[in-house]
């Protein structure tokens, strides 16, 4: 497995999709009562992309978009973001754009539409483009591995980053919507679980990847003693537990008043890995990735909600350690 101190280069290549985002106006609304939305950029991989940014770091992005308006909006705000888009292609034809109707509330109806999405269209051909030695570890969620080409494109974007001595950083991410059938989705989540060094997912993931929801901690100690150098394997309001090689880690989650989910998994990927390219432990990236999602959940959106490190580090200075988990 690579060496995880090459993180500290604080410079990541991430695979998978950049979306509009469409959040329901005012705060509170729901989608069939709305007369106005707010647009912004989404998609698991772009947030991720965001939230390294806005803490200090380099992020570029390898995926397509659809060559249309909804696509021009997403390069426009990887642009505003500050995301490296070179290597995001545009596609005709009858792919669309991801797109996301969502609301601001606790308990938010979302409606994705992923019909024929661009990002699926990534080819081995695009991963090849790549320099993979500019950067300090490759990001892979794991929606790029639902579809064909995409899913074939990330394994050779596994293996070239390895060929470069890249860490790679697996955020499961299981959407059971965009797979055909969760027999395929274990049997490729099992393979890129194995190639990973960074694993990160709920415990509904890790318990899907094992075949029974009872075993997901166990599953994710299994991919460590594998290999893998981190899994963090996150339970929601009861924290996370972290195991390395060396230790088990349990930490809390930071109180917060929400006023939605969504965004949180992202945020915390972002926050983890800005921390460790800090060269802080993991149990304070985990801790701040923790922090990272608590503001985010606090706030509209999920690529604008991201923290910057002076926000972060404010938050962290005027709230009380996580609760206990």
């Amino acid at each position: 497995m690579a060496d995880l101190a090459r993180l500290k280069g604080n410079s990541f290549l991430i695979l998978g999709r950049a979306g509009m985002d469409l959040y329901a106006d005012p705060p509170g609304t729901r989608t069939e009562d709305a007369r106005s939305f707010t647009a912004c950029l989404g998609g698991s991989s772009a947030n991720i992309a965001a939230a390294i940014v806005r803490l200090g770091g380099q992020a570029a992005l390898v995926t397509r978009v659809s060559d249309d308006a909804v696509g021009l909006f997403c390069l426009a705000e990887l642009d505003r973001y500050g995301i490296d888009r070179r290597h995001v292609t545009p596609v005709g034809g009858e792919a669309r754009n991801s797109l996301a109707v969502v609301e601001t509330r606790t308990e938010p109806a979302s409606v994705i539409y992923r019909n024929g999405a661009a990002d699926f269209e990534m080819t081995e051909s695009d991963v090849e483009a790549v320099d993979y030695a500019a950067y300090s570890a490759l990001v892979c969620t794991g929606t790029v591995l639902a579809a064909e080409p995409s899913r074939s494109a990330a394994f050779r974007a596994f293996d070239l980053a390895r060929r470069a001595g890249l860490p790679i950083v697996f955020d499961v991410d299981y959407r059971p919507y965009s797979w055909p059938s969760p027999e395929v989705a274990t049997q490729v989540y099992s393979r890129a679980g194995a190639l990973s060094d960074v694993i990160v997912g709920n415990d509904v993931e890790f318990g899907f990847m094992a075949g029974d929801y009872g075993l997901g901690l166990e599953k994710a100690r299994e991919l460590v003693r594998q290999g893998a150098a981190i899994a963090v394997y996150k339970r929601g309001e009861a924290g996370a537990v972290t195991i390395t090689p060396n230790a088990e880690v349990t930490t809390g989650i930071y109180a917060t008043e929400a006023l939605k989910p969504t965004g949180a998994g992202d945020s915390f990927l972002g926050g983890f890995l800005a921390a460790l390219a800090q060269d802080r432990s993991v149990e304070e990236a985990v801790l701040r990735g923790s922090a990272a999602a608590a503001i985010v959940v606090s706030r509209v959106g999920c690529a604008p909600a991201m923290p910057t490190n002076a926000e972060l580090e404010d938050f962290l200075s005027s709230h009380a350690g996580p609760t206990a988990a």
